[in-house]
C-alpha cells in the first residue's frame, strides 16, 4: 500500500473542519439561546420536569451530527439536565454516521437510505428514553468535577495570589484568545455555515467547494493552537458566569476548539487503524463474516471515541451487500460520536461509564433485532 502520511493528515484534518462547522452551529446556537434566557436559566433548577429530563436527552440525541450531545454535556456538567438525559442523548445519538446515512456526509460519497436512517433512530430514541428512565429512577449521578467548577472556584476566592497570576499571563496568549484565534474560528464558522446547512439536505456550494477544502483545513489548525494555548498558557482565563455576549461566545469558542481538536485526533487514529493498520479489504471482509460476530464488531467499532467508527460502519452498511442492520443499530447505540469529548476533557471516569454502559446496551439491542430478523 502506498501511504503518504502529509495527504492522510490534510484528509483528516479537512474532515475535522468540516465536522467543526457543523458542531460550531449548535454549539454556538445554544449559547446565545442561553444566554438570551439567562434569567431563566438562573440557579440549580433542570431545563423542564423531571419527568421529562430522558425525553429531553433523547432529542437532543437524535439531531443528526454530535452537536447534540455536545450540548448534553455542557447541561449536564451545569446541573441542567439529569444524568438519565445525558445517557438517552448518548444511546440515541448516530454522530456523524447520521450524515453518510442521510448521504450528506464528506467522508464518504455514498448514496443516501433514509429507511435505514429512520429505524436506526427510531430504535434508538425508545431505547434511549427507556433506559434515562431506568437511570433516573435508580437516583444514579456521576460527579462533574471538571476544570470549569475548579475555575469558578478559584474565581470565588479571588485571593490575592490569582489576581497576581492573572498579572503574568502571557500577553500574547491572551490577544490570541480574545482577539486574532477568537475572531477568526468565528469567521470561519460563518463562512462554513451555509455549506453546512445545505449539506444537511445534501446540496453544496459548487463554487467554494475548493476553497472550502482549504478554509476547513485551516479552521482545524487553528482551533488546536486556539485549545492548546487556552489550556495550558492560559489556565487562569476562565470564568463561571457569562456576563456578556463576548464572554458567552469565548465559552462557546473554546469548546469547538476543544471537540475540533479531538475529532482531529479521534479521526486520525481511526482511519489509520481502518485504513492502514487492518486495511480496506480485510475491514470488509470482517464486515462479510457472520451476522453473530458483524454485530459484535461493529458495536465494538462504534463504541471507540469520536465518529470515525460510526462513519465506518455507516459506509460499510451502504457499500457492503447483506449487511445486517441489526449491526447499524448496535454501532449507532454504541457510539457516543464526538460529544464523548468533553466528557473525556471533564472526567475521564464519567466518559468511561457512558462509553462502557452504551456499549453493553448496544450489544444487547442489536443482538434481540439480529434475532427479531429486523431487515430494510
Amino acid at each position: 500500500m502506498d501511504f503518504n502520511l502529509w495527504e492522510f493528515i490534510l484528509e483528516n484534518l479537512e474532515a475535522a473542519g468540516v465536522i467543526g462547522g457543523y458542531v460550531s452551529i449548535s454549539i454556538i446556537g445554544v449559547a446565545l439561546i442561553t444566554f438570551a434566557s439567562r434569567a431563566k436559566m438562573k440557579g440549580e433548577g433542570r431545563i423542564g420536569p423531571k419527568w421529562a429530563q430522558p425525553i429531553i436527552g433523547a432529542l437532543l440525541g437524535v439531531i443528526p451530527g454530535c452537536g447534540g450531545t455536545i450540548v448534553a454535556s455542557s447541561m449536564y456538567k451545569n446541573k441542567k439536565l439529569s444524568f438519565g438525559g445525558l445517557f438517552a442523548a448518548f444511546i440515541t445519538t448516530l454522530g456523524e454516521g447520521s450524515f453518510v446515512l442521510l448521504g450528506a456526509s464528506d467522508e464518504a460519497d455514498v448514496a443516501s437510505n433514509l429507511k435505514a436512517f429512520l429505524i436506526v433512530n427510531l430504535v434508538g430514541f425508545i431505547v434511549g428514553i427507556i433506559l434515562g428512565y431506568v437511570a433516573d429512577g435508580i437516583g444514579y449521578k456521576i460527579k462533574t468535577d471538571g476544570m470549569p467548577e475548579i475555575a469558578a472556584t478559584l474565581d470565588s476566592k479571588d485571593t490575592e495570589e490569582n489576581r497576581n497570576q492573572s498579572g503574568k499571563d502571557n500577553t500574547v496568549a491572551h490577544n490570541f484568545i480574545e482577539r486574532f484565534g477568537f475572531y477568526i474560528i468565528l469567521a470561519i464558522s460563518a463562512f462554513l455555515l451555509p455549506g453546512s446547512i445545505m449539506a444537511l439536505w445534501g446540496g453544496g456550494i459548487e463554487a467554494l467547494e475548493d476553497i472550502t477544502v482549504w478554509v476547513a483545513i485551516s479552521f482545524a489548525i487553528i482551533s488546536i493552537i486556539y485549545y492548546l494555548v487556552y489550556k495550558f498558557n492560559h489556565k487562569r482565563y476562565c470564568g463561571s458566569d457569562n456576563k456578556d455576549i463576548k464572554s458567552t461566545l469565548l465559552h462557546s469558542v473554546s469548546d469547538i476548539a476543544m471537540v475540533v481538536m479531538y475529532v482531529f485526533i479521534g479521526l486520525f487514529v481511526a482511519n489509520f487503524i481502518i485504513d492502514v493498520l487492518i486495511g480496506a479489504e480485510t475491514f470488509d471482509a470482517w464486515m462479510t463474516s457472520s451476522a453473530f460476530a458483524v454485530v459484535l464488531i461493529a458495536a465494538l467499532i462504534g463504541a471507540t471515541p469520536g465518529c470515525g467508527g460510526m462513519i465506518a460502519v455507516a459506509v460499510a452498511f451502504i457499500t457492503i451487500d447483506n449487511f445486517p442492520i441489526a449491526a447499524l443499530i448496535a454501532a449507532a447505540i454504541a457510539t457516543s460520536g464526538d460529544g464523548i469529548f468533553p466528557l473525556l476533557a471533564e472526567n475521564k471516569k464519567n466518559a468511561i461509564i457512558i462509553t462502557v454502559s452504551g456499549l453493553a446496551v448496544a450489544l444487547v439491542v442489536g443482538y434481540v433485532a439480529l434475532a427479531l430478523g429486523i431487515q430494510i
